[in-house]
């Protein structure tokens, strides 16, 4: 099996038990004072890991709940068992599994699955992106103000934080803007038209590994802030459909 064939089953079998487990979690716990973590997350990581290692057991795991494991092909697993965690333990729908898989630094796959929708977000590098088997595109929308925009806050925000400054600067400047909870999803809408652009901070490899691939494949544009390249273990991430991707850094600088 193939690592795109690998990913994607992986992704669905986790999802479909994350989805059966709504309005069921049997323990939650506190990596700090709002960033929790469920039973679900673990036991979805550990399906993941697991059937990864069973087909590429040579392959370096980095995931969210679990320390990382080393491997020696130049392979990289990037994993979220769970992006918007909070959102599944209120069983608010907007929710996914993130799976990417870097080799010699460079992400080259990137799965984002959606259980509640059963909306499978897909892209290779150099071949495109797809949702449900169709290839998708970024947004034309060409002036900020005609632009629907998405973000996210950090865990533990303070009044002072800098994303509440840029929030408001751009939310009288737009068409507007959503705080949905999931960043691999808001990535995937941005690459499929839903969104025109997306900025968040302090992230984590795994919350944009995967997204950053399926948004530069359907003709977006991945940055930081000040538009330099972008890494997935960079904090900070400006994703847009590329019209708007100028003006937007310009807010964020």
């Amino acid at each position: 099996m193939g690592h795109k064939d690998a990913a994607i089953r992986t992704a669905i079998l986790a999802g479909r038990f994350i989805k059966s487990s709504v309005g069921k979690v049997a323990e939650i716990s506190h990596k700090g004072r709002d960033n929790i973590v469920t039973d679900v997350d673990k036991k979805a990581e550990a399906m993941i890991i697991k059937d990864i290692l069973a087909a590429f057991p040579g392959h370096s795991i980095l995931s969210e709940e679990s320390e990382p494991r080393s491997g020696l092909a130049p392979y990289t697993w990037i994993i979220d068992p769970l992006d918007g965690t909070t959102n599944f333990a209120h069983a608010f729908p907007f929710f996914c599994v993130s799976i990417a898989l870097e080799k010699s630094g460079r992400v080259v796959l990137g799965v984002v699955y959606d259980p509640i929708r059963e909306e499978l977000f897909f892209a290779e590098k150099g071949r495109g992106a797809y949702l449900n088997g169709k290839k998708i595109h970024v947004s034309k929308v060409k002036k900020l103000i005609d632009s629907f925009l998405a973000t996210g806050f950090s865990y533990g925000i303070k009044r002072k934080d800098r994303n509440i400054s840029y929030f408001r600067e751009l939310l009288t400047r737009t068409q507007a803007i959503r705080r949905a909870g999931s960043a691999a999803l808001d990535l995937c809408y941005v690459a499929c038209g839903r969104f025109d652009g997306f900025w968040e901070m302090d992230l984590h490899p795994w919350d944009s590994a995967a997204g950053m691939l399926i948004v530069e494949e359907a003709g977006g544009k991945v940055t930081r802030f000040d538009r330099s390249p972008y890494s997935p273990y960079d904090k900070n991430i400006l994703a847009t459909n590329g019209h708007i991707h100028n003006k937007m850094s310009s807010f964020l600088k």
